[in-house]
């Protein structure tokens, strides 16, 4: 069995011959810390890791990116507006003003390759002229949304041992990006046509421009970004989301079933409790990160769920923190759900700093002795 169907066996509650290796990934700060604490310059620290802890790593062929580019063409400038007080308010690619740490730049909005703390000051649609005006950065057809090659990474990626996924945002990820948190929340009360009218449209952008990677048969896995939880509850009531988000999710689960993609992933922070129900009945069969300091509870989500959904990560970065016997009592905590299948075990969100690197190999070795790789 290799890495591509062992992940699929895994996540469907198939028969995997052993449950796929995923800790979790540092982001930057906490690679170097870990250069500080013994982590040597040079190999990448997965590679370190399996070669401590004694991990038999498999050979797989060349990885492909489809290379599909769901954001906006063409983005907005980056600059720095202002330096101020130890911060910077900067203008984003996505063309959100925000103030930031100058230990930062503004290359650290591109990607999450730390942990970055912002203050929204303003967002690019705040009317439905701004809208207008965002729209034409989302065509299908634009130079660049597809590699020039894409037809023949499609085919080299035909013969793979390793998952190939398709990653968008969702509607209420997206939405927030183009208007705020705080505003979209007041326009699903006050102006719910508009949002509606913004909702509809990602949803056929999203659906065209994913079609080009489903109609090559190439993909394994969707991954829709959502992010719509606080520690204790959804940032929207169940009931919007059902309303105004769950159509999205309907059609996009369905053209990915259509086309044969066997893995359908929602990916949320904060308690989502009230939220996995939605996701069921809108198709979804995975979901992430699943985080601990919310109160997510994965034994009583499968008592509650069974085998209709799988789950992600759900091991408590806060255990893997505080080293030893917590670390050994956490991932016991979770033994019996990685028994019962349906279960990628991994650390419940990026990997922050506070976890020294001799606590993350220690953690690495006891999770690959539950995974049946040790």
């Amino acid at each position: 069995m290799n890495g591509r169907t062992r992940w699929i066996e895994a996540l469907t509650y198939g028969s995997p011959d052993k449950v796929p290796f995923s800790p979790g990934g540092p982001r930057e700060s906490t690679l170097r810390a870990w250069r500080e604490q013994g982590l040597p310059e040079g190999p990448h620290w997965f590679e370190v890791l399996a070669d401590k802890i004694g991990l038999k790593r498999e050979s797989a062929s060349p990885r492909v990116s489809l290379g599909v580019d769901f954001r906006m063409i063409p983005q907005f400038e980056e600059k720095v507006l202002e330096h101020r007080d130890g911060h910077y308010v900067v203008q984003d690619w996505k063309g959100n003003i925000c103030e930031i740490a100058d230990t930062f730049d503004v290359t650290y909005l591109r990607t999450a390759k730390d942990f970055v703390t912002r203050r929204w000051v303003k967002c690019p649609v705040e009317t439905r002229d701004d809208w207008e005006a965002m729209k034409p950065r989302y065509d299908v057809d634009a130079p660049g949304r597809f590699p020039e090659d894409f037809e023949d990474r499609c085919a080299r990626a035909a013969d793979r041992d390793w998952i190939l996924s398709v990653h968008t945002n969702g509607p209420f990820w997206q939405l927030r990006e183009w208007c705020g948190f705080e505003p979209l929340c007041m326009m699903l009360i006050e102006d719910p046509d508009f949002v509606r009218d913004m909702i509809s449209f990602w949803t056929e952008y999203v659906s065209k421009t994913m079609a080009r990677a489903l109609d090559a048969g190439s993909v394994d896995a969707i991954w829709i970004n959502e992010d719509m939880a606080y520690k204790e509850k959804p940032m929207i009531s169940p009931g919007m989301t059902r309303e105004f988000l769950a159509p999205a999710w309907e059609c996009w689960t369905r053209e990915a079933r259509e086309a044969g993609v066997p893995i359908l992933d929602e990916d949320s922070d904060g308690m989502i409790d009230l939220l996995i129900p939605i996701w069921i009945e809108s198709g979804f069969n995975v979901c992430d990160p699943v985080e601990v300091a919310a109160g997510n509870d994965l034994d009583a989500y499968r008592r509650t769920f069974g085998k209709k959904i799988a789950f992600r990560q759900g091991v408590d970065k806060r255990c893997i923190a505080k080293g030893g016997k917590i670390i050994e009592e956490e991932l016991a905590r979770l033994e019996p759900v990685i028994r019962d299948g349906g279960y990628i075990p991994g650390c419940d969100h990026g990997v922050p700093f506070d976890i020294s690197w001799p606590d993350f190999v220690h953690y690495g070795r006891l999770l690959a002795e539950l995974t049946g790789w040790l």
